[in-house]
């Protein structure tokens, strides 16, 4: 597989992917877990509350879209976009092809991708992995193993799952040279189980 080393460009469009299709079937709650509240707000809306304070903030990011599937996500934000993976049963990767498809129907020359379950991901986070020059980027945390987001651009695109349930892993373990490992404060942590997101609930 070959893709190449990169270097953004200041004028790049990227645009931010959130992955939210899931069914969430290890959540025993009353209702779908992104539409569970934490603190008083929709997991969901954490996470595209990060975003959008990124880009308030100065993150180099154009758009967002969140990528639903097994459940309506509406509301949303006036200025994100909400698309829907009709394949989401068959796994991660295909709402992530569903989102680069929107992203490219938008002009996107990268995507920076992050997960509708994790709703302590930072603005800073956001931002500074957005800001990173490499083909590839993705956070770390405090020494844990790689995480979200990662920004992807556009050359990488082929070679990212078409199938199955995981999405970037694989391209970033396989191309360590073309991948930017950028430290985050916050924690990646994700809400799982019923169990979760009472941890973090008064």
């Amino acid at each position: 597989m070959e893709v190449p080393s990169l270097s953004g460009q200041a004028w790049d469009v990227i645009v931010a992917l959130i992955l939210a299709a899931g069914a969430g079937s290890r959540f025993a709650g009353k209702q779908h877990k992104l539409l569970s509240p934490l603190h008083g707000t929709r997991v969901i809306d954490h996470a595209v509350a990060a975003v959008r304070r990124a880009i308030e903030n100065g993150a180099p990011i154009d758009r967002v879209i969140v990528v639903a599937g097994a459940v309506d996500l509406a509301p949303l934000p006036a200025d994100v976009t909400g698309v829907t993976n009709p394949q989401w049963t068959e796994g991660q990767a295909t709402s992530l092809q569903t989102g680069i498809r929107a992203a490219d129907a938008a002009g996107a020359d990268a995507v920076i991708v992050g997960l509708g379950d994790q709703p302590f991901i930072t603005p800073d986070a956001w931002r500074a992995v957005a800001e990173s020059r490499a083909a590839i980027a993705v956070a770390t945390y405090s020494g844990s193993p790689t995480r979200t987001p990662a920004l992807i651009r556009r050359e990488a695109w082929p070679h990212l799952p078409k199938t199955g349930d995981f999405g970037a892993r694989h391209l970033i373990s396989s191309r360590p040279e073309l991948v930017e490992e950028v430290p985050c404060s916050g924690t990646p942590a994700d809400i799982d189980t019923l169990e979760d997101l009472e941890s973090w609930n008064p």
